[in-house]
């Protein structure tokens, strides 16, 4: 199969145009920058609508209205960009449209910087706008597993009604690697819910406004229902050398990228240590890290930020095991020697 060379912006794309993606609405903001670039050419090329927005709080408006009317769309930015599109996120949500949206998270708070980080953690998996609701969130650790999720996130997006989220960061934005396509789509399922005129049948109804008493408590309490589906069937993650390891690393993105090979540094000095990656940000593979964690005697954390992730290893730490956190919020990035030295700190006595 013919491979292709590309940055991870650019494969994101790419991925969206395969899926049968026909809108695009985003701002420029580094490091995503070639994101909307790139789709300025290429989606008209493919008969779809590009925008770009005056603002932030445009374009995620604009996916609501082409999502709607039951086109494929999409938006993309960083980190103080999907801030500001957390109303429309939480409207999206409410009325129940499908999107996908792509954060290429950078360093923060506020203005931050333009370099990689992981501290958007909080606000994608726990909802960084008002009222209850929650976005599938994925977190690629390749520019290939980029291309591949945004190519799902389109299909799951369709199947809940939901919004999904991919939460990559500055260094798989603009790395390039050599990937593979997937095979176009050529039809997408039907929407009847959709706004698309009434002509010949009876009018449909979106809206995520119910001012008569207990409505509201309903819709919500259905939305539920569904995010408890999705908790049962969408849970995405990997392990590598969990069968025979003491000592767990739980990483995600990028930098359980880096932790895979600080994991074969640590295998040749003969420490038996495995990586647990959640590739599900949200639906968290709970049951499943629970399940790992149950063999091990430590358990080390490691995160571009300052412990957001932690919280959720945390919640399934029942066996109350030592946890340990290393992280490198506002920009750093680790080094694979670096967490390996770290990690080495606190297996001294261990049994070799």
């Amino acid at each position: 199969m013919k491979k292709y060379l590309l940055t991870g912006c650019e494969a994101g794309a790419e991925a969206s145009i395969h899926a049968g993606c026909k809108f695009y609405a985003g701002y420029p903001i580094t490091p995503q920058n070639r994101f909307p670039e790139y789709m300025s050419k290429r989606l008209p090329e493919e008969g779809g609508v590009f925008i770009q927005a005056e603002s932030e709080i445009s374009a995620i408006n604009m996916v609501f209205g082409a999502s709607v009317c039951g086109f494929r769309a999409l938006t993309s930015s960083s980190s103080p960009g999907i801030s500001l599109k957390q109303e429309g996120i939480s409207y999206l949500c409410g009325c129940e449209l499908p999107a996908v949206i792509i954060n290429m998270n950078r360093g923060g708070p506020g203005l931050g910087d333009v370099t990689p980080s992981q501290s958007d953690y909080f606000q994608a998996t726990r909802g960084g706008g008002h009222g209850d609701y929650r976005t599938i969130v994925y977190a690629p650790w390749t520019v290939q597993e980029l291309y591949d999720l945004t190519y799902l996130a389109f299909d799951i997006s369709d199947k809940y009604r939901n919004p999904v989220l991919i939460l990559a960061d500055g260094i798989i934005a603009q790395m390039m690697e050599s990937i593979k396509f997937k095979r176009r789509k050529k039809r997408l399922p039907e929407k009847k819910w959709a706004l698309t005129g009434c002509k010949g049948r009876e009018p449909n109804s979106i809206k995520s406004l119910f001012l008569t008493p207990g409505v509201l408590e309903r819709h919500n309490w259905r939305l539920y229902k569904k995010y408890q589906k999705i908790e049962a069937k969408e849970v995405k993650y990997e392990e590598y050398f969990c069968q025979d390891a003491e000592f767990l690393i739980v990483s995600f993105g990028t930098c359980a990228r880096i932790s895979y090979e600080s994991v074969k540094i640590l295998r040749k000095k003969g420490k038996k240590i495995g990586l647990f990656r959640p590739i599900t940000l949200w639906p968290f593979p709970y049951k499943q890290l629970e399940k790992t964690m149950g063999k091990m005697k430590k358990i080390f954390v490691i995160e571009m930020n300052l412990g957001q992730m932690i919280d959720d290893v945390k919640i399934v730490n029942r066996k109350n095991l030592p946890i340990y956190f290393y992280g490198r919020p506002g920009g750093g990035v680790p080094t694979s020697e670096e967490i390996s030295r770290f990690i080495q700190l606190y297996l001294v006595g261990e049994r070799r």
